[in-house]
């Protein structure tokens, strides 16, 4: 055990959970309407805990176990064999087990953004919780866990190339979100600007600062890689927020607060998967080019082929996240074969399971809410709360 990388990812472990709550759920809930913002807290909040457990008892097993070249097995299930001394690296396994947790947590929190506003709580979470074993957990093992995309698997000596998950974590969800916002419809009133962009603004900071451990911290180790993969982080998304400002004045003729701190989340996306093989340079051209990019994909999705997929999963963290891992073999980091051809192969694998995975599950528990539930607003027709007194 090195014990400057465990002090490292025992920090890092705790910024990413702390890119979930608060800051995705800051961030999706200013987004939403006043009346929906406790159940977008609700669904980031009990995604993360129902995740956590989930991964104790199976995820982490079908993701690092032992198995084979597409499933890690059941052989770790709540941790067995694993005690305070056993190792992954240099790092205390079950160290590696929590920081690894906190991307199964995230990855199905993402989804979040895509349904909000009409979705039923009972459906968030049995698909939550299938979706991260049947799909994530899989694909993590494939790409970070031995799998066939990794080195050595059908791509040759050289696999695919995902440093953080622009892939494992970003294509992932991004195609889920936009599969359901297709097969869930769209909300009856698409008109209503953000209830509150000071929300969207600060959960977007913390999403930021968090990120240096989601990218950081998955060089695994405290070093100069680490230190790198933080510097790059910051410069994509410092850049991305520019351009996405600059794109959307010379559009539109002003820049918003809430147009800026989402091409924040742009520069992060799209810098995750080539955050351990580039540098500053390239950094910059992520990010600049990524705060275009994925804005014109938002106006596509929502204007030209008119899908609500709410807050942007797709357009932002999807696109971000593959327009990423295709520039790690633009940089020369990677080969065309493995980046194209993992991209395509999780693509319709993600596909085929959370198609799978909506019809099976609205066969227990509803898809959607009802028109009056809808109208009144989730938080006190599912939940029984207000966020916000009126008569006070």
């Amino acid at each position: 055990m090195n014990g400057a990388d465990t002090a490292w990812i025992i920090v890092a472990t705790a910024l990413v959970l702390f890119m979930t709550l608060p800051g995705l759920a800051l961030f999706y809930g200013g987004l939403v309407r006043a009346r929906n913002v406790l159940s977008v807290f609700m669904q980031c909040y009990a995604i993360a805990c129902l995740m956590s457990v989930l991964w104790l008892v199976a995820g982490y097993s079908i993701a690092f176990g032992e198995g084979n070249a597409v499933w890690g097995g059941l052989g770790k299930m709540f941790l067995g064999g694993v005690t305070a001394d056993s190792l992954s690296g240099t790092l205390p396994e079950v160290l590696f087990f929590a920081f690894q947790m906190t991307f199964a947590i995230i990855t199905p929190a993402l989804i979040v953004g895509a349904y909000v506003e009409r979705i039923g709580f009972g459906f968030v979470l049995l698909f939550s919780g299938l979706w991260m074993l049947l799909c994530y957990a899989p694909v993590t093992h494939w790409i970070w866990g031995g799998g066939f995309l990794a080195d050595g698997g059908i791509f040759g000596a050289t696999g695919v190339r995902d440093f953080a998950g622009g892939i494992v974590v970003h294509e992932t969800a991004g195609l889920a979100a936009l599969i359901i916002a297709v097969m869930l419809g769209a909300r009856k009133n698409r008109t209503t600007p953000p209830h509150n962009p000071g929300f969207v603004m600060i959960g977007a900071a913390m999403l930021w600062v968090g990120w240096f451990g989601f990218n950081g911290g998955s060089q695994l180790a405290a070093d100069g890689g680490a230190a790198m993969a933080l510097t790059v982080t910051h410069i994509s998304a410092a850049t991305a927020s520019l351009s996405w400002a600059l794109w959307e004045k010379i559009k539109f003729g002003r820049a918003s607060l809430v147009g800026i701190v989402t091409g924040t989340i742009a520069g992060l996306a799209s810098i995750t998967p080539a955050s351990g093989f580039v540098g500053p340079v390239e950094a910059l051209i992520i990010g600049a080019i990524a705060g275009v990019l994925c804005q014109e994909a938002v106006n596509l999705i929502r204007e030209k082929l008119n899908i609500d997929d709410t807050l942007d999963v797709f357009a932002v963290h999807g696109v971000g996240g593959i327009f990423g891992t295709i520039m790690i073999a633009a940089f020369g980091a990677g080969s065309w074969a493995a980046q194209l051809g993992s991209l395509a192969i999780v693509g319709i694998f993600t596909t085929v399971v959370t198609v799978t995975l909506v019809k099976l599950v609205t066969l227990v528990t509803p898809l959607r809410v009802d028109l009056e539930t809808e109208t009144n607003g989730l938080d006190l027709s599912v939940h029984g709360e207000r966020a916000y007194d009126m008569s006070s």
